[in-house]
C-alpha cells in the first residue's frame, strides 16, 4: 500500500482525496490518500514526516508551495521556474519538488481547444496560481502576456511580462484569453466578479480557475456576451493525476482525466 495526501494549512473543503479515490479505483493502485493539516511553524517537521512515515508523495497547497522548497534535496526545472512546488516524491528518501499545476493548466487548455500562441493573454491576479499559469504561457509563446494586480508596484517575480493595476486594464482594447487566477467569485462569494463586466467583452476567450462554483459570475457573463468560459475543475484533475504520474513513474491516458472530470461533476452535483 502506497500512502499519499495532501500538506496545506486548511483544507476541509478540499476535492483532492475524491480525485485521487476515483484514479486509484480505475487504475487499481493499492494507494491511500489522507489530508495533513500543518500549522506554519511545523512545516519543517511536516517535511521530514515524509521521510519518517516512508510516505511515497505528497501534494502542497496554500499557503505552503514556496516555502516547502527550502526543505527538499531537488527542485526540477518548470517549478524552478515558477518558483513554486505543489508535488513531491518522496524517492528513497531523497525529496524532489515539482509543478504539476503547469502541467493541469495546459492539458485544460488542450481540452478546450484554447491556442495561445502568437496571441495577447491577460492574468487576474498574482499569486502562485498566476506563477504556473504564466509559465505555460510563455513557453506556449503568447505574443503579450499582462499581469494585472491591486498592487503592482510591489509584484516583481514577472520580470518577461507587464504588470498592471486593474485601471490599466481598460488601455487594453482586445486579447484572445483572459484567466482568472483570483479568489474574487469563489463560494460563497459567488456575486464578486474581478473585473468590470464590459472589460469581458473585449475577450475570445476565458478561464476562470475556481471551480467552486462551476460557473462563476465572471463565467455567466462571458457567456452572454457569446465568449466561451470554462472553470478550473479540469485543471484540478489533471493536475492531480499528472502527479500521480510522478509518483509511479507511468503515463496516464487523456480518456482516464475525462472519466475522473464525469465522475467529479456527477459527485459535485449530488452533494449540491
Amino acid at each position: 500500500m502506497n500512502v499519499f495526501g495532501l500538506i496545506g494549512e486548511k483544507l476541509s473543503h478540499s476535492l483532492s482525496p475524491i480525485i485521487h479515490h476515483y484514479v486509484y479505483e480505475i487504475l487499481e493502485l493499492e494507494a491511500s490518500y489522507s489530508l495533513y493539516q500543518v500549522q506554519p511553524h511545523l512545516l519543517d517537521a511536516a517535511v521530514q514526516g515524509i521521510r519518517a512515515l516512508d510516505l511515497r508523495g505528497v501534494n502542497v497547497t496554500i499557503p505552503y508551495k514556496v516555502k516547502i522548497m527550502g526543505f527538499l534535496d531537488y527542485i526540477s526545472p518548470e517549478a524552478q521556474k515558477i518558483g513554486a512546488v505543489n508535488t513531491i516524491l518522496n524517492d528513497a528518501s531523497i525529496l524532489k519538488g515539482y509543478n504539476t499545476d503547469y502541467i493541469g493548466f495546459g492539458r485544460l487548455l488542450d481540452k478546450h481547444l484554447i491556442k495561445p500562441w502568437g496571441k495577447r493573454a491577460v492574468i487576474l491576479g498574482s499569486g502562485g496560481a498566476a506563477k504556473s499559469v504564466s509559465a505555460y504561457l510563455e513557453d506556449s509563446g503568447v505574443s503579450e502576456l499582462y499581469i494585472v494586480s491591486r498592487k503592482p508596484e510591489e509584484v516583481n517575480h514577472f520580470d518577461k511580462h507587464e504588470v498592471i493595476s486593474y485601471e490599466q486594464l481598460s488601455l487594453i482594447e482586445q486579447g484572445y484569453l483572459l484567466i482568472n487566477c483570483t479568489p474574487i467569485g469563489m463560494y460563497p462569494c459567488e456575486n464578486a466578479i474581478p473585473i468590470p463586466q464590459d472589460e469581458i467583452s473585449k475577450f475570445e476567450n476565458v478561464v476562470d480557475l475556481i471551480y467552486n462554483p462551476s460557473c462563476t459570475l465572471l463565467m455567466s457573463t462571458a457567456i452572454n456576451h457569446g465568449i466561451p468560459a470554462y472553470n478550473g475543475l479540469y485543471m484540478l484533475i489533471s493536475q492531480a493525476i499528472a502527479a500521480i504520474e510522478i509518483w509511479y513513474r507511468i503515463s496516464i491516458p487523456k480518456e482516464i482525466v475525462d472519466e475522473v472530470y464525469k465522475k467529479l461533476i456527477q459527485y459535485m452535483i449530488k452533494i449540491g
